[in-house]
């Protein structure tokens, strides 16, 4: 499926700033046999002093600038054009769990792409025993590694609730599940922390979601969202998946991926340092269609 993409950030201050370094994480990337990017171009307004491109340690795309003092806003814009296939479930070919551990271990390869970097706690995931608990309970039926993959990301979709207030950036995995509400990077990292506990590794992914106004309604520009889903490894055969937990469903076509990281941190959109002197607000839209959707609707 051909789709076109347009993201637009946008950061107001109440001073003007010093000046600031930001690392950008928010092209689509390339997949081979899944996903092919045909153009894309991000723009930052003002210029930046600096500008640089290169991929990190787990293949994203990052766009570092060097800010100059005295802004009151800062605009991220981007668009792209790309082709996105969804990924063949058929026949399950995981092992069942307990063989995982001796499939892992006949893993020798330290790349960007080796689930031996998904294992363990990272900086914003650490073990958490009420997951744990919850992540046995929830794939104790499982008779394979994929099949408890989806039992986990199914009991999560029924035991959350989305809400957009009642989580921030920072809020561990271990605090959103004890309110059993949060937002899909909750959900997303929740169902990390209860797959290491389990052994199967398990890494979070950064992208956008499409997604479809109610039927008769028109869609909206910018009602589309940047979301955030799980890729977990299950196994030498089947290799990686990606679940979103979100929405209780396997990736599908209309999951865009940017990059692949430990936690959020690895591959949130804008990271960096800004001097900053009082308040800001910020806030994005997205518009994510395929390109031959009529135009969007504008309210």
């Amino acid at each position: 499926m051909r789709y076109g993409l347009n993201l637009k950030v946008k950061y107001e201050f109440d001073r003007p700033t010093g000046s600031g370094r930001q690392l950008l994480r928010v092209l689509p990337a390339e997949i081979a046999g899944a996903q092919t990017v045909l153009a894309s171009v991000l723009t930052v307004t003002p210029p930046p002093l600096e500008r640089r491109e290169f991929p990190d340690f787990f293949g994203t795309k990052v766009i570092e600038v060097v800010m100059p003092p005295g802004l009151t806003e800062l605009v991220i814009t981007m668009a792209a054009r790309l082709s996105r296939t969804a990924d063949p479930q058929g026949f399950d070919m995981s092992p069942p769990l307990a063989q995982l551990p001796a499939e892992l271990n006949g893993v020798y390869d330290l790349g960007p792409n080796s689930p031996h970097h998904f294992t363990a706690a990272s900086p914003r995931i650490a073990a958490g025993i009420e997951i744990a608990a919850f992540a046995r309970t929830a794939t104790a039926g499982a008779s394979s590694v994929r099949e408890a993959i989806e039992h986990f990301g199914l009991a999560i979709y029924s035991g959350m609730k989305f809400d957009s207030k009642a989580t921030e950036v920072d809020t561990s995995p271990a605090e959103a599940f004890s309110l059993r509400r949060g937002v899909c990077q909750d959900f997303a990292q929740i169902m990390i922390s209860g797959l290491r506990s389990l052994g199967i590794p398990s890494a979070y992914v950064a992208g956008f979601l499409r997604t479809l106004p109610p039927k008769g309604k028109p869609r909206l520009a910018g009602a589309d969202a940047m979301h955030a889903w799980t890729r977990a490894w299950a196994g030498i055969e089947a290799g990686w998946v990606e679940y979103d937990p979100t929405n209780a469903c396997f990736a599908e076509n209309n999951h865009i991926v940017v990059g692949y990281g430990r936690d959020y941190g690895d591959v949130a959109p804008v990271t960096g340092r800004l001097r900053l002197d009082g308040p800001q607000k910020g806030s994005h839209a997205v518009d994510l269609i395929e390109m031959d959707e009529p135009r969007l609707h504008v309210t």
